[in-house]
C-alpha cells in the first residue's frame, strides 16, 4: 500500500484501542458458527486472522480450539488483544503488519480478515493469501457495513447536518447502501485464478444506541479519527445533541455483516 492518508487511517485505532475494545461490537454468533462450518475446520486447525484489532473475533475462534496466529499492526490494539487471550494456550497475537510479514513455512486451514481486508495492499493481498493457504485451504473476508440504508432513516437525514458543519469530506449526495446497492459477488477473489467458486453471506443486526454508546462507536471510526481533536469533539457533541433532543436519548443503526469464503485451488494457473 502505497503511503498516504489511507495508511494513517488504517494506523489510527492504535490511540483509541480501550475505546475500540469497548464500542466495537462482536460479530454475529451465526456468522462466526458458518465461518467455522462452511470452512470445514475443527479443532487443532492452523487458522491465520489478519487484522485482530483487539480480539472482537479471536477470541471467538480461539474458543472453537483453533491453533491461531493474529496479526495486528498496532502495539496498543495488540497488547489488548493478548489480555483477552491469555486463557487460551493455543492462540497467539502477533505484532506485525501482513503486507510485510513473512509467512511461516508450515500453511494455514484457515486465512480470515474481520473488516480488515480493505486496508491490505490490493496489489498483493489476495496472492500472499493464496501463499499462506494449504492446497484446498479458505481465505474467509468479513465486509461490515455501518448503517446499511433500511427504509425511511430521519437519524441518518438529520444527522447530515452534523457532517456537513464538522465534516471536512462530507460529500452531500451520500447515502448508505441498500442491500440491493452491494454486489453479490466479489470481482477480485473471481478474476484471481487463485481460489475456487465463492460462498456468500449476510447477516443484518439491529442495534439500539443511545448517546454515548453511539458517539463512542463513531470515535473508533476511521474517518471520525482523522479530524483534527477540536472537529471531533465538535462533530460528536453535534451527534450526541440530536440524539438526545430529536430522538429520545436512543437509535437503532441496521448494520450489515457479509461472509465471503473461497477455497484455494489445488493447482493454481501461474500468473
Amino acid at each position: 500500500m502505497s503511503p498516504g492518508r489511507g495508511v494513517r487511517r488504517r494506523e489510527s485505532f492504535d490511540a483509541v484501542a480501550e475505546l475500540y475494545d469497548r464500542a466495537r461490537p462482536a460479530y454475529p454468533p451465526g456468522l462466526v458458527d458458518d465461518l467455522i462450518d462452511l470452512a470445514g475446520i475443527g479443532q487443532g486447525a492452523r487458522v491465520l486472522e489478519i487484522g485482530a484489532g483487539t480480539g472482537q473475533l479471536t477470541v471467538l475462534l480461539a474458543e472453537r480450539g483453533v491453533s491461531l496466529v493474529a496479526l495486528e499492526l498496532g502495539p496498543n490494539l495488540a497488547r489488548v488483544a493478548r489480555r483477552k487471550l491469555a486463557p487460551f494456550e493455543h492462540a497467539e497475537v502477533v505484532g506485525a503488519d501482513f503486507d510485510e510479514w513473512v509467512l511461516p513455512a508450515e500453511p494455514f486451514d484457515l486465512v480470515v480478515a474481520a473488516t480488515a481486508f480493505h486496508w491490505l495492499d490490493p496489489a498483493t493481498r489476495l496472492r500472499k493469501c493464496a501463499d499462506a493457504l494449504r492446497p484446498g485451504g479458505t481465505l474467509a473476508i468479513v465486509d461490515t457495513t455501518w448503517g446499511i440504508g433500511h427504509g425511511a432513516d430521519r437519524f441518518f437525514a438529520e444527522s447530515q447536518l452534523c457532517y456537513a458543519r464538522w465534516d471536512p469530506h462530507h460529500d452531500p449526495d451520500f447515502r448508505p447502501p441498500t442491500m440491493e446497492d452491494l454486489p453479490v459477488e466479489r470481482d477480485d477473489l473471481a478474476g484471481s485464478r487463485l481460489f475456487a467458486e465463492t460462498l456468500h453471506r449476510r447477516y443484518l443486526c439491529d442495534r439500539e444506541y443511545d448517546a454515548t454508546r453511539y458517539c463512542e462507536l463513531l470515535g473508533t471510526f476511521s474517518n471520525v479519527l482523522a479530524f483534527d481533536e477540536p472537529v471531533r469533539r465538535g462533530f460528536l457533541s453535534c451527534i450526541a445533541d440530536l440524539i438526545v433532543s430529536r430522538f429520545a436519548g436512543r437509535i437503532v443503526r441496521h448494520d450489515l455483516y457479509e461472509l465471503w469464503l473461497a477455497r484455494t485451488l489445488t493447482n493454481p494457473e501461474p500468473i
